[in-house]
């Protein structure tokens, strides 16, 4: 299972560094069921047939046409996670670099998880709608990244501490 989960990571680029404010004609939107083009549950050859991912290219795994800053997770062939980084956002407006502080005021339920003690790793904070949610993995003041889909596996990444290649 972890090997699955780990197939995807977090995009190339400094995902970990605080962003600045962004554009809002740049700014896509990254919901519970995906992206504009790509649905959690889609199959890598159903998105590899319409051209959405593409998986020749030399990276950590594949990618997304058109979503670079975007690194699909899959499990059992189907899409589980997606890993996002700028200028991605939810529907709320949470992006990386946003305050923790307006992540627990744009999602007043979510859940705290806390990394293991000497870890290098983030704590998160997991907001569940049904069997979806985001992770948003932070340093105790901004997020840092931003990951979407099935809740469960969410929280089963950050279990495992699975992350960048």
């Amino acid at each position: 299972m972890t090997a699955a989960v780990i197939s995807g990571s977090a995009p190339n680029g400094p995902t970990f560094a605080p962003q600045g404010p962004v554009r809002a004609s740049s700014v896509e939107v990254l919901d519970l069921n995906g992206l504009r083009n790509v649905a959690f549950g889609d199959t890598e050859a159903e998105l590899t047939r319409r051209g959405v991912l593409r998986p020749d290219v030399d990276a950590c795994g594949p990618l997304l046409t058109g979503h670079e800053t975007v690194s699909p997770v899959f499990v059992n062939d189907r899409l589980v996670l997606l890993w996002a980084g700028d200028p991605m956002q939810t529907p709320e407006g949470v992006t990386v670099g946003t305050p923790v502080t307006e992540v627990w005021s744009r999602y007043p339920s979510v859940t705290t998880l806390h990394a293991p003690r000497g870890t290098y790793r983030f704590d998160g904070l997991l907001a569940r709608r049904g069997d979806r949610g985001y992770l948003f993995l932070h340093d105790g003041h901004r997020v840092r990244n931003v990951i979407a889909g099935y809740a469960d596996w969410a929280r089963q990444l950050f279990v495992e501490g699975a992350g960048p290649c």
